[in-house]
């Protein structure tokens, strides 16, 4: 996470979950939040998380937060990490 936050995509999901999925986390196993808002300005921060097992890895990156934040935290009962709208993974 501080190689992407220290280079030019500090606020790009796909750089996270990229570089994630390069340290050997299952790609399928990952969620992230929109690097843009509904009305088409830059995200104030991005989430990002990997379920592992019964818990996930969530980071949270952003102008808003000030240095990256990472936590473990339980899984949720639905299977996923983050609550609300979060975009495909498709690539």
């Amino acid at each position: 996470m501080s190689g992407v936050w220290s280079g030019p995509d500090q606020v790009s999901g796909r750089a996270y979950i990229d570089a994630l999925t390069a340290a050997g986390f299952d790609k399928s196993a990952m969620q992230v939040t929109a690097d843009y808002s509904t009305i088409g300005n830059a995200a104030e921060s991005i989430e990002f998380a990997v379920r592992l097992g019964d818990q996930c890895l969530v980071g949270q990156v952003g102008p808003s937060i000030g240095d990256p934040v990472t936590t473990v935290l339980p899984g949720l009962s639905s299977g996923g990490c983050l609550i609300g709208q979060t975009r495909t993974i498709d690539w």
